[in-house]
């Protein structure tokens, strides 16, 4: 803000010269004080220049003045983590989706794209994001690929390209840390990569599952402050206690937010707690809601609903240390909400900067779609490839084996363990005909480096007959491929390569199923409306399969999240997480 924007903001707030917006007559949820009280709200240009209780206001001056009937005015809501990659959706499509949910800042991480199209990806999110009338914040990815000599991504970066792209516009930070293990451990890699933000001043996110005690202690000594992948209420607690942040979650397949909060309600008003999406789906979005969302659902556990909105404001301004957001007060930015009632947190206004954005749950302004290359390039590379390619090799010619396999812990969550079975060889091959939890994986290298082929089984998948393939699989979006008979796993390898990237479905050879995603193999360029249903189609055909998650699309896409304990898959194998090592199938 200017020396003049600053006088005139003066001049409004003595009653001297006319604001262009008053909201009058609401109630007032004041996130520094912790009161809520009837007040009248004015806005010059993109700022608040006065907050006066309703009783004691003798200006009653302004170009635009909307009376909101007692209902309650917060401060816009910030997302303290989210991938936009999650929700399929290109930048300019996610704000025309979450604005009428009253979400007017993001803090966003591009290592979807980023390891895909490498400096390309970051820029292509900035850039498609420039013109939207919402603040789309954005970390840099800290491990492209998540893990070096365990997977290959389409890009790696290191320290010194990192801190070029520190500099890039509206960029505040590291993105999640997710080589917890090469913190701890201090790897040369890992060290110098968050030392180039620490140097800079700048925030550095972490990503700490299932760590607690000594080995969480030596994590955010190594430089990370916040933490998203917290799923209890223990879990949230020790981090809170560390002083760490806790960004707890409500994604389309992780909900956290409850257990967190049942567990940590006699706390006293924990400012190192914020809310986040982290992954969320079009669908969820639009029919539950967005940060609104997880604000209602941090009610429901117990929050008190001051809190909860704190939580998803001025917490998370604080976080990042963001100036002039996530309040109403005088001199602050005039991102602004109207809510109907402290239960429902239904969004009935969006101001953005002033500007009223969304109303009704209809966006009041236009959101134009830039024209960027990267819209149009395919970024599939997968060579020539038979049946054969997606058979096993046994070390014997027939009988039976013990073969090691990548185990999931139950139907929802992402955590996997490393468990040894027996099975049949036929012909010189893995048979796993006659075991009913068992399914073939294969992780194709999609990228231009080369083309590994990983194969193994995965048990309690849960995928009943066919197959499914996505190119949209964390963290390094390899063509992953889970399947019953090798003709449907070419079948989908086919079909994507044709597509550009997207989730395909097969059964005994044959295309069942097409969800595509043409931008770098996880964005859809349609708006959330319409790709919302696309995905309800290709989840009612994953659950006819066998996959009876909340989020079924979502299940294929953590079979190769190798910083995610305790047992998952690349493109060169089986990874045991913790010990960052490849396994060897046949032991």
């Amino acid at each position: 803000m200017n020396l003049q924007k600053r006088k005139e903001l003066v001049e409004v707030a003595l009653g001297k010269r006319e604001a262009d917006t008053v909201l009058k007559n609401g109630n007032l949820i004041n996130v520094f004080s912790g009161e809520i009280y009837r007040a009248n709200i004015y806005i010059y240009d993109k700022y608040i220049a006065n907050i006066v209780e309703c009783e004691a206001d003798t200006i009653n001056i302004g170009k635009n003045i909307i009376d909101v009937e007692g209902r309650f005015i917060s401060p816009g809501f910030i997302d303290s983590h989210v991938h936009i990659e999650s929700s399929h959706l290109t930048p300019v499509n996610f704000a025309r989706a979450v604005l009428p949910k009253g979400t007017t800042t993001i803090i966003a991480d591009p290592h979807e794209i980023a390891n895909v199209l490498g400096v390309n990806g970051v820029k292509y999110m900035i850039e498609n994001s420039k013109d939207v009338p919402m603040t789309q914040y954005y970390l840099i990815p800290s491990c492209v690929p998540s893990v070096v000599g365990l997977e290959n991504a389409g890009a790696e970066f290191d320290d010194i390209e990192i801190e070029k792209m520190l500099d890039f516009p509206r960029v505040l930070g590291l993105g999640e840390v997710m080589d917890f293990v090469g913190v701890i451990n201090q790897s040369d890699r890992m060290t110098k990569i968050v030392e180039t933000a620490i140097k800079k001043g700048m925030f550095v996110q972490g990503h700490a599952p299932e760590l607690s005690g000594n080995e969480l202690s030596a994590y955010i000594c190594g430089g990370p402050i916040s933490c998203h992948e917290t799923r209890s209420g223990q879990q949230a607690s020790d981090k809170i206690r560390k002083g760490m942040y806790v960004d707890a979650r409500e994604s389309s397949i992780s909900k956290n937010i409850t257990s967190i909060v049942k567990n940590i309600k006699n706390m006293k008003s924990p400012r190192n707690l914020t809310l986040c999406t982290d992954d969320r789906e079009p669908k969820d979005i639009l029919e539950v809601g967005h940060v609104n969302d997880c604000v209602r659902v941090a009610v429901k556990a117990g929050l008190e609903p001051i809190e909860a909105i704190r939580a998803t404001t001025l917490n998370t301004a604080q976080e990042y240390k963001l100036d002039k957001i996530g309040a109403i007060a005088p001199g602050y930015f005039a991102d602004i909400v109207v809510l109907d009632n402290l239960v429902d947190f239904n969004v009935l206004k969006t101001f953005w900067h002033g500007k009223l954005v969304a109303e009704n749950d209809k966006l009041t302004v236009e959101i134009k779609n830039p024209n960027l290359e990267i819209d149009t390039l395919n970024s599939v590379y997968i060579n020539e490839l038979s049946e054969t390619d997606f058979k096993i090799k046994a070390p014997i010619e027939n009988g039976e084996i013990k073969i090691e396999v990548l185990s999931y812990l139950t139907k929802e969550r992402s955590v996997t363990d490393r468990k040894t079975v027996v099975v049949n060889v036929k012909d010189g091959f893995i048979d796993i005909s006659k075991n009913t939890n068992l399914n073939f994986v294969a992780i194709i290298n999609r990228h231009k480096s080369n083309n590994n082929i990983a194969l193994a089984v995965v048990e309690n998948f849960y995928l009943k007959n066919g197959g499914v393939g996505t190119t949209y699989s964390h963290d390094s979006h390899n063509l992953t491929i889970i399947f019953n008979k090798p003709n449907e796993a070419l079948a989908i390898a086919q079909k994507i390569k044709e597509l550009g990237g997207g989730i395909v479905t097969s059964e005994n050879g044959l295309i069942t199923g097409v969800l595509p995603f043409p931008i770098a193999g996880m964005l859809s360029n349609q708006p959330a409306e319409i790709l919302s249903k696309e995905i309800t189609e290709m989840n009612k055909i994953l659950k006819k399969m066998g996959i009876e998650t909340a989020s079924p699309i979502t299940r294929p896409t953590t079979l190769a999240l190798i910083v995610i304990p305790n047992t998952k898959m690349s493109d060169l194998g089986l990874i045991d997480v913790k010990e960052q090592k490849i396994i060897n199938l046949f032991n």
